[in-house]
């Protein structure tokens, strides 16, 4: 698939899902701009992995949750490439909380992160991405559980589904396809930090195909929506999780 000359900006990218969705673009022909908050030396060994094997990356950093940071990320992104033809919103936060009151700087925190950040980067994505162009935010398979502990972190993601739903209407007649994907339990450090094997094990067991998902898998997901075979896919959850349900 040659997507030569194009530029997506995947933020989140020095993540395990945002890595890898960031080295699966750039194979097919995308320039791709590397948002990543704190981690400058991450980005730049992404950076120059990509450019190593014969694609064009740039980094860029921001604080997804705060209104001028994502400007000036976009901006950015716009005096160097020119343009924008995909954005890709991958960053997130998931700490575990119950709903108590001891916990709502932790559930404002998942808020400011997930479901504000996805506001403030949907939005300049629909002022900036060029007509044609894609724009993909990242909701969660887990929406479809009731887990203690998940919900500011479900909240968070059933906003971003419906902040999708919506925005692709408001692009009407700029041809702009807005879709999110919901990955299921997925082989990220993100995933596997704090949990047992014996509960690791158990996701896996929630899958019909018996394995949890790799970032691989969701990387191919988003080349799908980016390319030409997601012309006729806007305003979707894609749930891409091995049936995990």
């Amino acid at each position: 698939m040659n997507q030569a000359h194009k530029v997506a900006l995947v933020t989140g990218a020095t993540g395990g899902i945002g890595e890898a969705i960031a080295e699966r673009l750039a194979k097919d022909g995308f320039a791709v701009a590397v948002h990543y908050s704190g981690n400058s030396q991450k980005a730049s060994a992404l950076v120059e992995k990509i450019v190593s094997h014969g694609g064009h990356a740039t980094s860029v950093q921001a604080d997804i949750s705060d209104s001028a940071s994502v400007k000036n990320m976009f901006d950015e992104v716009m005096q160097i490439k020119g343009s924008i033809d995909a954005v890709i919103n991958s960053a997130g936060i998931m700490p575990m909380a119950k709903i108590e009151p001891d916990n709502i700087e932790t559930f404002q925190k998942i808020v400011n992160t997930n479901l504000i950040g996805s506001y403030l980067v949907l939005s300049h994505a629909a002022q900036l991405v060029s007509n044609g162009g894609r724009i993909i935010a990242f909701s969660s398979s887990v929406v479809a559980k009731n887990f203690p502990g998940y919900g500011g972190y479900i909240a968070s993601k059933l906003g971003v589904e419906g902040l999708v739903r919506v925005l692709a209407n408001e692009l009407k007649g700029r041809n702009i396809r807005v879709n999110s994907v919901a990955p299921g339990p997925t082989g990220t450090d993100l995933f596997y930090k704090g949990k047992t094997d014996e509960q690791i094990e158990w996701f896996k067991g929630q899958s019909p195909l018996g394995r949890i998902g790799t970032p691989e898998d969701i990387a191919e997901a988003v080349a799908v929506l980016v390319g030409p075979g997601g012309e006729w896919i806007n305003g979707q959850i894609l749930r891409v999780n091995g049936g995990f349900a």
